[in-house]
């Protein structure tokens, strides 16, 4: 970690690039950027930010393609946007063992003009939906998971996730958590603009600090 030197400035700038010529044959003319400033700055990233993140919770930081780091192609297989290429840099750090979908995570994306920060569950899968609803109507737990919501909005991140409209049925409407029973998913986020900061190794303790105001739901959504 005390190597890594922030992420190069022409990794947004490759990312603005490819937003504009978002085809095939710009992309492999220029594929040596893609190399230095997606794979390796995004490779370099996962190692210090996971070093970092471990001091706060316990993650998995995988700095491989389709582990830690998404791919930049885009599945156009179901989508009528057929533009082959995601133009900015994903990377989660996640809540083993098991597969990173189903787990809390800590979420990074790198755009051309800002980052977004997100931690938690964005969709439960039914095992930790049905989880999650017996953990916030108990005592102890739900109580938790309202200090954690609170510190997290006092810090000022949003907390998102509710997919309903009403409470599921078997549960009390005037449930005073109601509010969590309408979510099929539970995550903070948070947008910040970019400046040079992102270029130095600052950037690792910046973020850090934003995600320590999500820890303890994190930790929360790890132990239901």
């Amino acid at each position: 970690m005390d190597d890594f030197q922030g992420l190069p400035r022409g990794t947004p700038a490759f990312l603005a690039e490819l937003a504009a010529n978002n085809r095939k044959d710009w992309f492999e003319k220029h594929r040596a950027e893609y190399e230095e400033c997606y794979l390796e700055a995004g490779k370099a990233f996962v190692e210090a930010m996971g070093a970092r993140l471990q001091e706060i919770a316990p993650i998995v930081a995988d700095p491989r393609v389709n582990g830690s780091i998404f791919r930049i192609n885009r599945d156009v297989r179901f989508s009528e946007d057929k533009t082959p290429y995601k133009s900015h840099l994903s990377i989660v750090f996640w809540a083993g063992p098991s597969k990173k979908e189903m787990r809390s995570c800590f979420y990074f994306r790198l755009l051309p003009d800002e980052i977004l920060l997100g931690c938690g569950n964005h969709q439960f899968d039914k095992p930790t939906l049905a989880r999650f609803r017996t953990a916030v109507v108990d005592a102890k737990s739900g109580e938790a998971l309202e200090a954690a919501v609170a510190e997290a909005e006092a810090g000022g991140l949003e907390v998102e996730g509710a997919g309903y409209k009403h409470v599921p049925r078997g549960f009390d409407a005037d449930h005073p958590r109601a509010r969590f029973l309408k979510h099929n998913g539970l995550m903070t986020g948070l947008t910040l603009p970019l400046n040079d900061t992102l270029h130095s190794p600052e950037i690792i303790e910046l973020l850090a600090a934003e995600w320590q105001k999500a820890a303890p739901l994190h930790l929360w959504l790890t132990g239901i």
